[in-house]
């Protein structure tokens, strides 16, 4: 079996709490990626990477391919950030599409600049870019294309960014998701300051691994007036990438025994809608907070998560390693009984 260390956090947490509802896990032994959860029942359950049988996989695909669940949760009247796909040349003559990088110019040059390009099916933050201009519109694109035939360039409206994590009717926990971003001390320079929050995020047991070299910073920080060698101002906090995602590097404030009933019951009814019983919903709020009455704040779904990960959330306090530890035990549960 790959050794346990380098197994997923998710497998690592299944085979700690399976002998709780007594249930084994086997594990794929060269890659550490693929298990089954096997009962005393007889009921058999799969695991891959962050994906548990508790979804269906039909619905799953769908809120993984970011432009079909938009289609839906708007379809159902959830507030999202408008947008359009672009494809990549080979696969646009394939779908007779003529959406490419050229019309995708067009579209933004028609709607206006700055705007978000993310690959359509990617996650945790992926290849996710804020542009201002032609040039920075075309690299990002060309960078999506690498991995994925299907770009989304969204409107950028920037706001509060927050993961609600559902199971069924329950809300698992609530965080806000701050971007990357370091503070000056007066004599360090942003890359060193960096690299010692690589060293913070290791020393408390986050695998995040923050990338030195990637463009998204590079060009934050030209647009703040630094560079990777500058020393910042002691005090000086600056953000060095545009999404918040926790995979990235960014940091989280837990907001679980905050937020409003509002907030939860559009998770919960979100979950439901997207036919998915466990979920990551992301909530941008643009105007008030997690914890007001949406019906008094500006917001919209970024997206829904089919396998949220929570191998970052968990390492941010021993409260949170309880809340997920306590909700996965309840999976598991839910998975061993028979259909």
């Amino acid at each position: 079996m790959a050794k346990r260390n380098k197994l997923p956090y998710l497998t690592k947490l299944i085979m700690k709490l399976a002998p709780k509802v007594g249930a084994k896990v086997v594990v794929e032994p060269e890659w550490g990626i693929a298990s089954q959860i096997i009962y005393k029942n007889g009921v058999v359950r799969s695991l891959r990477y962050l994906s548990l049988d508790l979804n269906h996989t039909a619905s799953s695909d769908i809120a993984k391919d970011k432009d079909y669940a938009k289609f839906f949760m708007e379809k159902r009247g959830y507030p999202i950030a408008k947008g359009q796909t672009f494809f990549e040349d080979n696969w646009a003559k394939i779908l007779k599409n003529k959406r490419t990088i050229f019309t995708a110019v067009k579209y933004v040059q028609k709607s206006g600049y700055p705007v978000i390009v993310k690959p359509n099916s990617k996650s945790q933050g992926v290849d996710v870019g804020l542009v201002w201009n032609k040039k920075e519109l075309i690299s990002a694109l060309r960078k999506v294309f690498k991995g994925d035939r299907v770009a989304l360039i969204e409107r950028y409206m920037p706001g509060r960014d927050y993961r609600i994590v559902v199971l069924g009717k329950d809300i698992i926990s609530a965080y806000e998701r701050i971007p990357l971003s370091v503070m000056g001390d007066g004599k360090s320079s942003v890359l060193a300051l960096l690299k010692q929050k690589q060293k913070s995020f290791f020393a408390s047991g986050r695998d995040t691994q923050i990338n030195f070299d990637d463009a998204r910073i590079k060009m934050k920080l030209h647009r703040q007036g630094y560079s990777l060698t500058s020393i910042l101002p002691k005090g000086e906090k600056i953000f060095l990438l545009d999404n918040a995602n926790l995979s990235t590097g960014g940091d989280s404030v837990d907001v679980t025994n905050a937020i409003h009933p509002g907030f939860k019951k559009i998770a919960v009814n979100l979950t439901r809608d997207m036919g998915l019983r466990i979920a990551g919903v992301d909530i941008m709020v643009r105007k008030g907070d997690i914890a007001k009455n949406p019906r008094s704040c500006n917001y919209y779904i970024i997206e829904i998560n089919a396998a949220p990960g929570l191998d970052h959330y968990v390492t941010t306090g021993p409260a949170q390693k309880r809340i997920v530890e306590a909700m996965y035990l309840k999976v598991l549960q839910a998975l061993g009984k028979k259909d």
